[in-house]
């Protein structure tokens, strides 16, 4: 199958986009770690920081939106197997000097196929609630650098950055 498509597992022999078929893969445990940046204005940035934004506590809000967003993942992102994820964890750190929340994410599950989709969209998700929760003081916030970190089972192994 990846042969053919150099290496693409969601397109058949055909070239048509495919569901990778994971029946006769091993249930082993599996997790990966993304994470993402936003950053803001300095007015914004201290807002949130202490806790004073119109809409509430918007980093608590946010983790929540992030683990809804790595469960809702096969719902979001086309291809993606529906997963009974057993962890998912959002964390938060503030970079005073730069304006930035670092959104870090981490996706367990005993399985047969990755979690990489879930850490990334959680990450993305949580970003995305943070720029909806300020932008009424800040509209020109920036969303980067939203990548995996490390992934570790399957049977590509492990691997971190």
């Amino acid at each position: 199958m990846h042969d053919q498509n150099n290496g693409l597992t969601h397109v058949n022999e055909h070239g048509k986009a495919n569901m990778v078929d994971v029946t006769n893969k091993a249930i082993t445990q599996r997790q990966a770690e993304a994470e993402g940046y936003i950053s803001m204005s300095v007015q914004a940035f201290t807002m949130l920081k202490d806790n004073t934004h119109a809409k509430g506590d918007v980093l608590s809000i946010a983790r929540i939106a992030g683990i809804q967003g790595a469960k809702k993942c096969s719902e979001l992102i086309p291809l993606c197997h529906p997963l009974m994820l057993s962890k998912v964890q959002i964390e938060f750190e503030t970079l005073d000097e730069l304006q930035k929340v670092r959104i870090r994410s981490l996706c367990k599950l005993a399985g047969q196929t990755g979690v990489e989709m879930e850490a990334l969209t959680a990450v993305s998700v949580a970003a995305l609630t943070l720029f909806d929760m300020c932008k009424a003081v800040d509209p020109h916030m920036q969303i980067s650098d939203i990548r995996v970190l490390s992934k570790q089972g399957g049977k590509s192994g492990d691997w971190s950055c």
